[in-house]
Parts: C-alpha cells; structure tokens; sequence
C-alpha cells in the first residue's frame, strides 16, 4: 500500500483525484495523509468526498475515513465496472473534477458508460465545461475512446445546480503526438452572465479587447443566461488552431472588477499564443494520465505548472512510467511519456 502525503506538491485536491483514479487503474492501494494540507482550509470538501464516491461506485471499491474535513483517507480499489451512474456533487463544487477522476478507468472499461453529474460547470480553480468538450475530449478522441458530453443547465459559484451528462465508448489507449497546433483559425471571447447587470459582460469583452486587440470585434459576445442559471459570470477565451483548440476562463468573485478579470484572462491567453506549444498550462495536467496508461506518446507546451509536476510524479509512483521534460529555444516544453 501506497502511503501519500497530501502537503506535498500542489498540496491540493488533485492528489486526491490522480491517486484514485490511478488505484483504480493499477489496482493498488493507497493512503493519504495531510489531504490539502497546502490549502488555507485543508482536508475533504464536499467535491473532493463526491469524486471518491464516484470512485468508489465504478470501481467497487472501499474508502474509510470518507468525511468532509477529514485529513486522512485510505482507498482499496476492486473491479472498474461500467455502467449508469448519477453523482451529485451537492454544491457549487467543480462537475469537472469528478469526472477527471473517474474518467480514465472508465475509458479503459470493457464496456460503455453513462455519467450524470450534478454540481457546478462554471466554478473557481475548475476547467468549465467548454474546456473538456473542445479541448480535452477531441485528444482523447485521437488516443482511440469516444466520449461525448453535453451541459443540461449551467451551474455557477456559489448556488451550483449545474447538470452535465456523459456518455463514454471504451478503447485501448493508443501513444499519439502532439506537437504542432497548425495554423490559426479563429478566436472568440465570451462573457457569460446570468441574474446580474448585462453592463458587466460589455466591460469585461472591452477589457479583453484591449490586449488581444488583433481579433475582430465579432470575436467578442455577450451571453446572457435566464436569471434561473444564476446569479453567475463567466469569461472564456477560446482560440482555435487546426489541431487543437485552447480555452483559457475566469469567473466572478467578490473583490474582482470584471475589468481586471478580463485583463488577466486574456493576458494568460496572449501568453499562450505568443508560444508554439501545443497544450496550455491546464491540458498539460489533464494529458499525464491517458499518455501515462497508453505507455508513450508525447506532446509539446507551455512552462510546467506544480499541478503538473505533482500529478507527473504521483504518476510514477503508482505505474513506474516516468516522464521525460526538454525545453527548447524558444520557451516550449517537449513532455514525452518514458517506460
């Protein structure tokens, strides 16, 4: 058995996700100590005790100490098995991340499986739904699996009460590369807004106009929600390459002007275009995993981020297949899967 310290690293959530999802794939068991013991609020919150029930219904498996707040978990996976499945997460708390969790496994199934997952779509420190359905899911696509997935209702900080439903076709992972996103085909910025003043979304598409000021004015729509969805605001940036599509989102919080919002968000998208790389800072970490089980493959990006580099090392210490990182000239990263 596996014994993790969750303090280090990331220190967050994530070890959490990877450590089960990997139990489950290698059948090895694990205890974790610390849990987000690098958070200002460590131990379980209610997404983190949905995603490890979710892994413990697909993969039948036993999880003590599963309780928010809790420091300490010890998770001894059975058998993935595919099927139906319905979780909710109960708060505004990250849809995504359940399903980071759990997706792997169920990819690498002997069967196809339905997902509902109730919760948030549009949540802090969480990739929206638009980035697993334009930016994930298509690589994934390439690897062999097929998954499709499709939002039933928006759900935003704090109320939640979002709906995403997921239907997965298994397939052996196959090694692919990744290393040119092509040309450029077009970018849009969105601004979601749902139950509070529209005049928010016109000052946060002028913010983001202001620093990618080369994409049309077309490239900027307002999108507003019925307040039911609400109350709730979202900015994605969306930018499409023959190859591969990049989103990068900020979402509303107390304390943020919606200018500032805009700014920092489209700044971190100008970073990522004034690279060549083919994966931004958040398909990086979600790329680890399906190359790690399809045992090779590769792919280029941008600077690695401590997400990434917890989840590289967990990686190992759970299935021995390491990663081999090469910065090149102009900044990029070459991440190649290594046996």
């Amino acid at each position: 058995m596996l014994t993790i310290d969750g303090s280090e690293g990331e220190g967050g959530g994530q070890m959490l996700r990877y450590a089960a999802a990997l139990s489950l794939l290698t059948g090895e068991p694990f205890t974790i100590r610390n849990i987000r013991g690098g958070r200002a609020r460590p131990g379980l919150m209610r997404q983190h005790v949905t995603a490890l029930e979710a892994a413990c219904a697909i993969g039948r498996a036993e999880c003590s100490g599963l309780t928010v707040g809790t420091s300490e978990i010890t998770f001894r996976p059975g058998r993935v098995t595919p099927g139906d499945y319905h979780f909710a997460v109960g708060t505004a708390g990250s849809t995504g991340l359940v399903l980071q969790t759990v997706l792997v496994p169920l990819l690498l199934a002997d069967a196809p499986s339905r997902l509902v997952i109730d919760g948030g779509t549009h949540t802090l420190a969480a990739p929206p739904f638009e980035f697993i359905e334009r930016t994930l899911l298509p690589v994934i696509a390439r690897m062999g699996p097929q998954v499709d997935i499709r939002l039933e209702r928006h759900g935003f900080f704090p109320r939640g009460g979002g709906r995403i439903i997921i239907d997965i076709t298994p397939a052996p992972l196959r090694p692919i590369e990744c290393l040119d996103r092509g040309a450029f085909r077009q970018g849009t910025v969105k601004a979601i807004i749902a139950g509070i003043d529209p005049d928010i979304a016109v000052r946060e598409l002028a913010a983001a106009h202001k620093v990618l000021a080369d994409w049309p004015e077309e490239a900027f729509v307002p999108q507003q929600l019925s307040a039911d969805s609400g109350p709730g605001n979202a900015l994605l940036i969306e930018a499409g390459f023959a190859h591969v599509t990049e989103i990068g989102s900020e979402f509303a919080r107390l304390g943020l002007p919606a200018e500032r919002l805009a700014s920092n968000a489209a700044k971190r998208m100008a970073g990522y275009l004034g690279s060549d790389a083919f994966a931004g800072p958040h398909l990086q970490d979600q790329l680890l995993l399906p190359f790690a089980m399809a045992q090779g493959g590769a792919f280029t990006t941008v600077r690695l981020t401590e997400h990434s580099r917890t989840a590289a090392k967990l990686i190992t210490r759970f299935t021995g297949t390491g990663f081999q990182v090469t910065t090149h000239e102009n900044g990029s990263r070459l991440v190649e899967v290594k046996r």
